[in-house]
């Protein structure tokens, strides 16, 4: 593997059970990462799983392709505010800031996914957020952040609910929060990452029920 180079071809499928991945240490003390997908260093468009023990905290740096973060558990907080477990940031092309935990946190991270236009920041408290119905019953959808061909948004799947056949426009990248996410390649529990190329297809249901994160449209380049 290339130094800086992991899962990094988006033309290939990949899933991985995030929660199967060894930790590796970050630069910054009592925080660590499961390794997802990386292309470059540490300002690289990346994907990971994260962990901040409590007291944990990075220094104030840059995100010049931008950042979003799913909150998993515990409290993340940064200048700005804190940001409790289900908050969904966006934190756009050119920010930046110094987060920290003061109790713990695990997040969901993906750095430099975003469309250098995008300048929106944007903080959704998914717990206290509207549902909308999605194409087909049992299926819920919480739309979180747009820009061109870019689409992020949590997914709600009722047991036993099953949806149509489609093809992904620019890939689809899924981490499932909760539940089992399945397809006609496999069954996903939580913490499984699948990222599905552009133009790829598949037919997606959910026996048990299932959250997940879904972002579309970004895997063009």
């Amino acid at each position: 593997m290339t130094p800086g180079m992991l899962h990094a071809d988006y033309s290939e499928r990949c899933v991985l059970d995030s929660s199967a991945l060894p930790w590796h240490a970050s630069p910054a003390p009592l925080v660590q990462r499961r390794l997802l997908e990386r292309h470059g260093g540490e300002t690289a468009r990346a994907t990971s799983v994260v962990r901040y023990e409590a007291g944990a905290s990075f220094e104030a740096h840059p995100h010049p392709l931008g950042e979003e973060i799913l909150v998993l558990d515990g409290t993340l907080s940064d200048e700005f505010g804190s940001y409790g477990p289900g908050t969904y940031l966006k934190n756009p092309p050119g920010s930046s800031h110094a987060p920290f935990s003061e109790e713990g946190c695990t997040l969901f991270v993906k750095l430099g996914h975003l469309d250098p236009e995008d300048s929106t920041r944007v903080v959704v408290p998914t717990h206290q957020t509207p549902w909308y119905q999605g194409l087909v019953e049992g299926l819920r959808v919480m739309p979180l952040s747009e820009f061109g061909t870019r689409h992020t948004a949590m997914v709600q799947w009722a047991p036993k609910t099953y949806f149509n056949p489609h093809r992904h426009y620019g890939g689809e990248e899924i981490f499932v929060v909760d539940g089992v996410f399945s397809d006609e390649h496999g069954d996903y529990p939580k913490g499984s990452w699948i990222r599905s190329p552009h133009l790829s297809q598949h037919q997606p249901f959910s026996v048990e029920g299932c959250l997940i994160l879904v972002k579309t449209g970004h895997l063009l380049d």
